[in-house]
């Protein structure tokens, strides 16, 4: 299963949301629905190409701009018929081994949703995102209570192998009309897997749901990584900490400037965004880093977090060893690392400890550091 096409579904006419425009097409943060919906698709690395399906190409293309597609199809007069004038596209240009099938009113789509699909995938024909029913659900004719255990709120998208939903689309009764393309699927005979949804993941159908929207592309997430490093002590070298030059009657050893407190706080950094470690950007086997300042590896640590949207909230440093004593120097390491990484001072913290000479660090051999980072992500999934 390799190539993975993004089919989202824009045709309809979204009129209990108002607002005088399909809602796809009106804008949330600045930039219209089906645009969000576009581009948290495009941007999973599993996703090879998308096509929409719309009623008004020159509008969909005015709400884009010059983001590509594999091709715009004509919506059809129901859900089912767009959906199918979609895949029908898709087969046209050759096929695709899967298909997410995506409604645009839901434009705030996680990874992990679709990372969760796509595994499904491995043992079932389809999978859906669902989840759990929190009220007491009842029957408006008669009172009666349902049981919530047993039922769940489905949304998309909706992942499929493409041959297999091409088969249950033509195998459809046309008399009736399906209310999503699970339930064609299931009727057809292929089974389809549940996994996890998330509540980004709401449709957006009346007009207080734009509010909710909006509110939940301000939030943030918050994760934290961890650093740890370690440099030996060597006479004939630079004692290089937190991007200050301390004097002392010896210097770490190492493949750069060996400033272990930059190396741990870039160590955390980039674990807080899952994005490897130093060792993976900055290989010591290439010469280029031979001597190199450890303020270039904290910033583009930090220019990777910036490109991602993050934000650097705090770092919590702490470095260990015996000598030198490092309250003299504390009040510049902190200044220095906050202008690396364009933070007020008050989000760095410098703090210094011993091992009651224990150890390689408690008999003098070496400098350690570690340090935690606190980074916060835009709290629309990503």
């Amino acid at each position: 299963m390799n190539r993975v096409v993004a089919l989202i579904v824009a045709a309809g006419k979204g009129e209990r949301a108002g607002g005088g425009v399909p809602k796809q097409f009106r804008a949330i943060a600045g930039k219209p629905i089906i645009a969000h919906a576009y581009d948290r698709l495009a941007q999973h690395p599993r996703i090879d190409g998308i096509v929409i399906v719309a009623a008004d190409e020159t509008q969909l293309r005015e709400a884009l701009g010059d983001r590509p597609l594999l091709a715009v199809a004509q919506g059809g007069a129901t859900r089912r018929l767009s959906v199918r004038a979609g895949l029908d596209a898709i087969e046209a240009l050759g096929g695709a081994d899967i298909v997410l099938i995506h409604d645009a009113a839901r434009p705030l789509v996680p990874s992990a949703v679709v990372d969760r699909l796509l595994a499904a995938l491995e043992q079932a024909s389809g999978a859906v995102p669902t989840l759990a029913v929190a009220d007491t659900l009842v029957r408006k004719d008669d009172g009666t209570l349902a049981d919530r255990d047993a039922l769940a709120r489905v949304q998309t998208p909706q992942a499929f192998r493409f041959a297999d939903i091409m088969t249950s689309h033509r195998a459809w009764n046309e008399a009736a009309e399906p209310t999503d393309d699970a339930q064609m699927a299931r009727s057809a005979g292929f089974p389809v897997a549940l996994v996890e949804g998330d509540p980004m993941l709401d449709k957006i159908t009346r007009p207080e749901d734009f509010a909710l929207a909006e509110a939940r592309l301000g939030q943030r997430l918050f994760r934290t990584g961890m650093g740890f490093d370690v440099h030996r002590l060597a006479e004939g070298e630079e004692l290089w900490l937190g991007g200050i030059l301390i004097p002392h009657d010896k210097g770490l050893a190492g493949h750069s400037d060996a400033d272990v407190a930059l190396h741990a706080i870039t160590d955390a950094i980039l674990g807080a965004m899952a994005a490897g470690d130093i060792g993976q950007h900055f290989p010591p086997s290439e010469p280029q880093w031979r001597g190199a300042p450890s303020s270039r590896f904290l910033e583009h640590a930090a220019s990777l977090a910036a490109d991602q949207g993050a934000r650097i909230e705090h770092v919590d440093l702490t470095i260990i060893c015996e000598a030198p004593k490092i309250g003299p120097h504390r009040d510049a390491i902190r200044a220095c690392i906050a202008a690396l990484l364009r933070l007020p001072l008050g989000r760095i913290s410098v703090k210094a400890t011993t091992t009651e000479r224990l150890g390689f660090t408690g008999r003098g051999e070496g400098i350690a550091a570690q340090a935690i980072a606190t980074v916060s992500f835009r709290g629309d999934g990503q």
